[in-house]
C-alpha cells in the first residue's frame, strides 16, 4: 500500500507533468500562420454579444485576480499562517513572469497587437485559484475553489474570443500551464519550508 506521502507526491507528479504536456501538445494544433485552429472553430468570435462578452472576462481582469490574491493572502495571515500567505502572494506573480517572459516568446502566437498564447489573464486567474486550493487544508474550500474557477473558465472563453483578446486554445492552454507552474511551485514551496523548518 501506498503511503500518504508518496501518493501526494504521485499525484503532484502527474499534475504537473499532464499540464505541462497539455501547455506543449496545444501549439501543435496551431496552423502555420499561428491563426485559429479546429479547436479553436469550437467557440466561433459570435458566440456571445460584446456586451455579454464584456461581463463574461471580468473574472479575468487585473483588479478582480489581484483582489482575489490579496483576500487569499489575508485568509491565511488572519490564521497565522505566514508561510502558506507569503507562498500565496508570490507564487501566482511567478507563474505570470514566467508565461510573460519565457512562455509567450516561445510559442510566439500573434494575436492584433500582443502574443497570445498561453493566455496571460487566465495564468494568472488559474494560478491564484490552485495556489490557494494547494495550500489550503480544508477540503470544502479546495472543491468549492475548483468548482468556480472551472465555471469562470467556461465564461471567459466565449468572451475573449469575442472581444479579440484570445482564441479558446490561449485560454485552455493558459489554465494547463498556470496549473502545472502553481502545483509546481507550491510543492517546490513545501520542500523549503520543511527544510528550513527542521
Amino acid at each position: 500500500m501506498i503511503d500518504h506521502g508518496r501518493r501526494a507526491t504521485v499525484v503532484r507528479v502527474s499534475a504537473v507533468g499532464a499540464g505541462a504536456v497539455l501547455t506543449a501538445v496545444i501549439p501543435l494544433t496551431f496552423p502555420a500562420d499561428g491563426g485559429a485552429s479546429e479547436l479553436d472553430s469550437v467557440v466561433s468570435e459570435d458566440t456571445v454579444s460584446p456586451d455579454l462578452a464584456q461581463v463574461l472576462v471580468t473574472p479575468s481582469d487585473a483588479p478582480v485576480v489581484i483582489a482575489l490574491l490579496l483576500a487569499a493572502c489575508a485568509w491565511f495571515a488572519l490564521r497565522r499562517q505566514w508561510w502558506q500567505a507569503v507562498t500565496m502572494l508570490v507564487v501566482p506573480e511567478i507563474a505570470l513572469a514566467v508565461n510573460t517572459w519565457l512562455l509567450k516568446p516561445l510559442w510566439d502566437r500573434q494575436m492584433a497587437d500582443h502574443l497570445a498564447y498561453p493566455s496571460g489573464h487566465t495564468v494568472h486567474m488559474v494560478a491564484v485559484a490552485t495556489t490557494f486550493a494547494c495550500l489550503v487544508s480544508d477540503l470544502r474550500a479546495r472543491i468549492v475553489v475548483a468548482t468556480l474557477t472551472v465555471f469562470a473558465l467556461i465564461a471567459i472563453t466565449p468572451g475573449m474570443a469575442e472581444l479579440g483578446y484570445h482564441r479558446p486554445t490561449d485560454v485552455l492552454g493558459g489554465a494547463a500551464a498556470a496549473a502545472s507552474m502553481a502545483i509546481g511551485l507550491c510543492w517546490l514551496a513545501d520542500a523549503l519550508r520543511a527544510r528550513y523548518s527542521a
